[in-house]
């Protein structure tokens, strides 16, 4: 018998189980953690953030009054209701659809349905911190084609309830005409919640890609230099698109632009690619660089420089005379044999580079490092002029400002109408997206593109992997806009959706491609993993008001079943992952052990049950493995009663490492 005036709690916490969170990553917690282990003194008694006193304990000690004036910025209705949108927590999951997929058990590539809001919050947990490249086309807000709700910030619920089908309130048609006052603002309050998740997502070397045009690239740039920082911002691309501009309007438009933001600039290397446009002749393919160093200025002072014999020149053999006619001046005549000064020679001028030069003649000639680590040696032109001559470096950078030649809607839909799908009018063609990945190091890399309309940064990803052998792997988010009408493809496959048809434009293209692919097929993913926005396999109290003895009873009855009605273990199963941030391009193991079914993560370093049911000598023999499992994730409902709860609770608790650390952790869900 418990003595009940006991306090001690330690039995009590060692046979708790932790709760798996049931939530999307919160960042907006983290980060008022972080400001009050800081700067306690800017929360209230109840550990509330106060404005004022954050604004107050920020205040340099040099602050005076006459500081305070408005900053410079973009606003607009509903800006801050905007922002916070993106911090909310999502309870919402991703069921898989492995009858919509292509190699679904080892394809690493993603297409999910759903409204890109509540995708990404639900990716945040697994793909914090880990994304390469972003590249979106977002709606560009010409009055036609603007189908996000002015709710950006809505629920999973309300968003299920729109998607089903188009209510009598016409909520799919646009909320963007031009007579709406809130146009821009409407427009903005959509963006805001998601390029702030999306720079989230983003490796501290990643990058994002946005095409836009006219209507709103000003507010844009703006909105980017926010969230990203202005001091993140990397280019305004100006791409001339391809295609027919005899048209009555007063200027010809033949350009969109494409905004480029770092997470942190410093960390994003020159990009190892050359503008596609550049002429074949073009010194960059030559293996070398060669400038004169002779410049004579203000800033270039003339100085004499003394060169030695053995002193390397173009001119096998042969002789300068001494001169001052012109630069640089030879003070003695310089003769050449076998590409070599036979004796020492004093040359002046103004000297671009003569700290390098005065090294290179003390390292005997040998190649030296330029501040760019570019190995360089010097030599005398035909010309008697010194010349840098500077080696190449394998992977090269010569990007530039403007696009062309990467073809345009017209080549886009060529593209489609190759592959049956002749249903966009303004695709983007998979070169120009093929252009952006490989601006990229690393061929391993995650390709995220939220707004995916056609499809083609998912095949973009595909055909650059086919043509330099990289594994990189896309993740494309499409909300199912309803089409006009359903349409029938040449396969027979019938689609009611934009996101329909990006599935399968993303199979036919895979399959191509890897039927192109020749003897590289076999190493090539042209698969796609399909998962579809839905609520929770977990069911939750419902805590709205009721005063209904039949609506309590049956909200009481639902909590026996500790999952919703109509899930599967897979479900369940990918809800676990997500939840414990895992990718969900892993390759699961499943296993069993004492007649109980587990899947493994990682070479088991990770283990979940999907089992309503578990023994409990399958739970004592994970543990006692020569290498158990770091995380042991199971349901609930999988013990047999409470006491069996407690007992396993405190064996895995009380099972510790060297550190004094549990050795797994065990999680319910």
């Amino acid at each position: 018998m418990p003595d009940p005036h006991n306090t001690d709690t330690t039995n009590t916490e060692s046979s708790t189980l932790d709760k798996l969170d049931g939530e999307s990553l919160d960042i907006s917690a983290q980060r008022l953690a972080a400001i009050k282990a800081v700067l306690p003194e800017a929360f209230d008694l109840d550990g509330n953030l106060v404005r004022d006193k954050l604004l107050e304990a920020l205040k340099p000690a040099s602050y005076k009054a006459s500081d305070d004036i408005p900053s410079f910025g973009l606003a607009w209705p509903g800006k801050q209701s905007a922002f916070a949108a993106a911090g909310v927590p999502t309870t919402a999951t991703l069921r898989p659809c492995p009858d919509q997929s292509v190699d679904f058990d080892t394809t690493q590539n993603l297409l999910i349905e759903g409204d890109n809001l509540e995708v990404l919050k639900t990716l945040r947990r697994s793909y914090h911190g880990k994304v390469k490249m972003i590249y979106i086309d977002p709606p560009y807000n010409t009055g036609k084609d603007f189908v996000y709700p002015d709710n950006y910030g809505e629920g999973l619920d309300t968003y299920l309830q729109r998607t089903e089908q188009k209510d009598d309130d016409g909520f799919w048609k646009s909320t963007n005409s031009e007579t709406s006052g809130r146009k821009h603002a409407n427009w903005l309050s959509m963006m805001a919640p998601r390029l702030t998740l999306a720079r989230n997502l983003l490796r501290d070397d990643g990058v994002i890609f946005i095409s836009i045009n006219d209507h709103e690239v000003a507010h844009l740039k703006i909105l980017c230099n926010e969230i990203f920082g202005p001091e993140n911002f990397l280019a305004q691309f100006s791409w001339r698109t391809d295609g027919n501009f005899d048209n009555q309007d007063k200027i010809k438009n033949c350009h969109e632009y494409i905004l480029l933001f770092a997470k942190r600039k410093a960390s994003f290397p020159h990009p190892p690619t050359i503008d596609p446009s550049t002429p074949e002749d073009s010194k960059l393919f030559n293996d070398s660089i060669r400038n004169t160093i002779v410049k004579n200025g203000p800033r270039n002072p003339v100085s004499e420089v003394l060169l030695h014999a053995g002193f390397p020149s173009a001119i096998e053999s042969g002789t300068i005379r001494a001169r001052s006619d012109k630069w640089p001046h030879y003070k003695n005549d310089a003769q050449f044999e076998d590409g070599k000064l036979v004796s020492d020679v004093i040359v002046s001028s103004g000297w671009s580079s003569k700290d390098l030069l005065t090294a290179f003649i003390e390292n005997k000639y040998s190649t030296i490092l330029d501040g760019k680590e570019q190995e360089t040696v010097f030599e005398i032109s035909a010309s008697g002029a010194i010349e840098a001559v500077k080696k190449r470096p394998d992977v090269q950078s010569h990007v530039i400002s403007s696009l062309s030649g990467l073809g345009g809607s017209q080549k886009a839909i060529d593209q489609l109408e190759a592959l049956g799908l002749q249903f966009f009018d303004y695709p983007k063609p998979t070169s120009l997206i093929e252009y952006f990945v490989r601006m990229n190091y690393g061929n391993d890399s995650i390709i995220l593109d939220f707004f995916a309309g056609s499809g083609t940064t998912g095949h973009a990803v595909m055909a650059q992997n086919a043509e330099d052998g990289g594994n990189r792997r896309y993740i494309c988010v499409q909300l199912p806009e309803p089409l006009d009408e359903p349409v029938t493809l040449d396969d027979g496959v019938v689609c009611e959706t934009i996101f329909d048809l990006t599935r399968e434009r993303l199979k036919r293209a895979g399959k191509i491609i890897k039927e192109e692919a020749g003897l590289n097929a076999e190493k090539l993913d042209t698969g796609l993993r399909v998962f579809k926005l839905d609520s929770s396999n977990f069911t939750a109290w419902n805590s709205d008001p009721t005063t209904s003895e039949a609506d309590l009873l049956e909200r009481l009855e639902q909590l026996n079943d500790q999952t919703v009605a109509g899930r599967s273990e897979t479900d369940i199963l990918w809800e676990m992952l997500l939840k414990m941030g895992l990718p969900l391009d892993l390759q699961l193991e499943h296993f069993e052990l004492e007649g109980a079914s587990f899947i493994g993560v990682a070479d088991r370093t990770k283990v979940i049950s999907t089992a309503e049911s578990i023994p409990v000598s399958a739970l004592e023999a994970l543990l006692d493995q020569d290498i158990p499992p770091s995380e042991l994730v199971v349901l609930d409902s999988a013990f047999a009663d409470d006491s069996a709860r407690a007992n396993i609770a405190t064996l895995y608790k009380e099972r510790k490492d060297d550190d004094g650390q549990p050795v797994c952790k065990l999680k319910v869900v």
